[in-house]
């Protein structure tokens, strides 16, 4: 088998899992790490040699993929808000509707003097290393309740030279939650999904990222938001705002519990018309 039919039957071997477009597009990402050949080389040169060590990476992460490992797991990175982060089965995989949140606080952080800033369940570290690129001067804390999680954090803050204070903070707990400062900007992208959502999600999803990061009981899905309304009406300074990432069937909810906690909230859609984020403030 030369090396451009190994490229095609890897494309074909996971078009039973995923659409064509994404098939090959997941394929040349394999192969320009593994082996370091690209689509076009492969083209010029159908015939191009690959070591025998990289073609059993390469079929590795092929067997990885046929059982539904997300392919950013297989290669131990991920990309967000144009920086590399690294990702493993301690933390989520970066969402591109959470680049829409990003974007939103560091417009907001251009716009005003106010930058001292909390990320609340920060997993991978994507949020706040990515403001902080963009906005060097911002003062930064990021906490998670899962030590592994802030690892992976702090590693990433590290290769993308982002000065930032990490807490292992149990949010939920109150005592924990009074021993952080007073805030400007508040973000978090905490667990929404309900319990009982958990057939609605492809298997790359329920098999291999972390549940502590996605989900919430279905009796409470609230649960996050209410701690952080809480956390809200005694750590947020005045003219300072709160973004939030929600489940896009929950906007109204979370809206109105903030409303509740004297926050003036609204919803702002993705760009899938998607109510996918809240922006609040307080009564003032």
């Amino acid at each position: 088998m030369t090396s451009g039919e190994f490229y095609r039957f890897f494309i074909q071997q996971l078009k039973g899992i995923y659409d064509a477009h994404e098939a090959s597009n997941i394929t040349s990402m394999i192969f320009e790490s593994f082996a370091e050949i690209s689509r076009s080389d492969i083209i010029k040169d159908p015939e191009i040699f690959i070591s025998e060590d990289k073609i059993e990476k390469i079929k590795n992460s092929l067997t990885d993929l046929i059982q539904h490992k997300p392919v950013q797991y297989i290669l131990g990175e991920a990309w967000f808000f144009n920086l590399k982060f690294i990702v493993n089965e301690n933390v989520l995989i970066p969402r591109p509707e959470t680049e829409e949140l990003v974007q939103e606080v560091i417009h907001f952080c251009k716009s005003t003097n106010q930058k001292k800033i909390i990320d609340i369940g920060t997993g991978s570290g994507c949020i706040p290393v990515s403001i902080k690129v963009n906005i060097p001067e911002a003062d930064i804390t990021a906490i998670d309740i899962d030590s592994k999680a802030l690892a992976v954090a702090i590693e990433n803050a590290k290769i993308n030279q982002a000065d930032i204070v990490f807490l292992q903070t149990d949010f939920l707990n109150i005592e924990e939650r009074n021993r952080l400062g007073k805030y400007d900007i508040i973000i978090s992208n905490p667990p929404y999904i309900p319990e009982s959502e958990i057939i609605k999600l492809d298997k790359n999803v329920t098999a291999f990222e972390p549940h502590l990061a996605l989900f919430v009981p279905d009796s409470n899905p609230l649960l996050f938001y209410e701690s952080i309304a809480d956390f809200c009406k005694h750590r947020l300074d005045k003219n300072g705002k709160l973004f939030l990432e929600v489940h896009e069937n929950l906007a109204k909810e979370v809206c109105a519990l903030l409303e509740a906690h004297q926050l003036k909230a609204e919803i702002k859609k993705d760009i899938f018309e998607k109510e996918r984020m809240v922006m609040a403030t307080h009564y003032r």
